[in-house]
């Protein structure tokens, strides 16, 4: 790999002794990592039915590696949301996230939603999760992710982290800022990012950070955990930004983690006017652990100002609207779920209950998408069928894995069936993977069509 003349430079010169067994890393292969999507089944049942062979990470309890030959991304389970193909090194920062179910959390620079998943799965679809993304086909991408993995209770919004500070003062319990960076530690993995890569980026990205910083910090309630994360190795990006922004911001202050004994510590000696505690925030480097670069650091905001004022999003009132949609959920489902419903347009969403106003929000998706009401009818979301669970539908229709019938839904097609007319939850080996609507003996396939497969596996 050849890497830009000047990073080789500038990491000589920080790591000294430790620089040879670094960039003997970069001509070893990457490892490869998924996560369990514990929201759809327990570890120990994927273990069970894993088509592959796996090797724990030793830093977060969902996570596994997986080799080289093999690709995940390619199985209907992945379709299915029963794991998220995730970097090794990134899944950390779940970790250090700690979410709890019920409370409020905000992953303010979310795309593609690695991290965003992560927390949910934390979350057991308890609480209210804000997973924002500002440019608008990676909020896409997210809001596909969140999707798949059947998470209930996230909004995805499209927004700059100064319109949301203003929308949410003094709110969540904990944020998240994987902030955009020069993203050294992914030239191994990502060739683009060590194109792309030079000082002046490096300069640039640590001004946006510490900008990203000060909105999040003002979104944050007195008490609650802030964790700032990069995918990269530059000092200016990492301990430079923590200790400016520290400087600027007496309310917080750094907070000691547990670590996994591979991880590397914050470097005073690399910056100047370093914070007080730096060394506690949280380094990972490839040629320390399997692993990419990644930084880490976990913040408490020890004081400020609670804000109980608040405009809560406008909810359907009138179930008029509804019964189309309460008609089908009597016919399909085991019970009626719970919750307030917001209607965009024609499409239905149940949404967290903490959810403040969405008036003039670039809301991609508002919570819980349950379906589109049309004339006289109401047609199931895709997010719906991978919400759910076979236990909690009147009908389903199991496809094994390796199956022709399976590959076939997947494509797109319809096929033979016998039983009840209405909704089926299709599922593979039990899990849910989409919906078919049984008439006449035939299966209509629901399946999306910008997410059907062509050929066989």
């Amino acid at each position: 790999m050849d890497l830009p003349k000047d990073f080789i430079v500038k990491m000589k010169g920080l790591l000294k002794d430790e620089y040879e067994a670094f960039i003997k890393s970069y001509g070893e292969n990457k490892s490869q990592g998924l996560r369990v999507n514990t929201l759809k089944v327990s570890i120990d049942e994927f273990l069970e039915i894993s088509p592959f062979t796996l090797e724990k990470i030793p830093w977060v309890k969902e996570g596994f590696f997986y080799k080289d030959e093999e690709r995940p991304g390619k199985h209907p389970y992945h379709e299915a949301g029963l794991y998220y193909i995730q970097e090794p090194s990134a899944m950390a920062v779940g970790e250090m996230m700690d979410p709890q179910p019920g409370e409020k959390v905000l992953d303010l620079c979310a795309a593609p939603g690695g991290k965003t998943t992560h927390i949910a799965a934390r979350m057991k679809q308890q609480g209210f999760l804000l997973t924002n993304e500002i440019h608008p086909a990676r909020a896409k991408i997210l809001s596909q992710n969140v999707e798949r993995m059947g998470i209930k209770n996230a909004v995805v919004t499209n927004e700059t982290p100064d319109r949301l500070a203003q929308r949410f003062p003094s709110y969540f319990d904990r944020i998240l800022v994987d902030a955009p960076c020069s993203g050294e530690g992914m030239f191994r993995k990502d060739p683009q990012a060590c194109a792309e890569w030079s000082l002046e980026n490096v300069e640039m990205c640590a001004i946006r950070q510490i900008d990203i910083l000060k909105h999040a910090a003002n979104m944050l309630r007195p008490g609650g955990r802030l964790v700032y994360s990069t995918c990269t190795f530059s000092p200016e990006e990492n301990e430079g930004v923590i200790s400016q922004f520290l400087m600027l911001d007496s309310r917080f202050e750094i907070e000691e983690v547990q670590v996994y004994e591979g991880f590397g510590k914050g470097r005073a000696d690399w910056i100047s006017d370093g914070a007080a505690n730096i060394d506690r925030t949280i380094r990972i480097w490839p040629h320390q652990v399997k692993g990419e670069g990644h930084y880490i650091a976990v913040l408490r905001k020890t004081e400020g100002e609670e804000t109980t004022k608040r405009k809560y999003a406008e909810t359907v009132k009138d179930q008029k609207l509804l019964k189309d949609y309460l008609q089908f959920a009597k016919e399909t489902l085991q019970e009626i779920p719970k919750g307030e419903y917001v209607l965009f347009g024609d499409q239905l969403y149940m949404i967290p209950k903490e959810m403040l106003s969405l008036n003039n929000l670039k809301v991609l998706r508002a919570g819980w998408h349950l379906g589109t009401i049309k004339k006289n009818r109401f047609e199931p979301s895709h997010a719906l069928a991978l919400s759910l669970k076979g236990a909690e539908v009147k009908n389903k229709w199991n496809l094994e894995k390796d199956s022709p019938e399976l590959m076939a839904y997947l494509r797109g097609e319809s096929l033979t069936a016998e039983g009840p007319k209405g909704w089926y939850l299709v599922e593979v080996d039990g899990y849910s993977i989409g919906w078919g609507k049984l008439v006449n003996g035939v299966l209509k396939n629901h399946y999306p069509k910008g997410l059907r497969w062509t050929g066989n596996l």
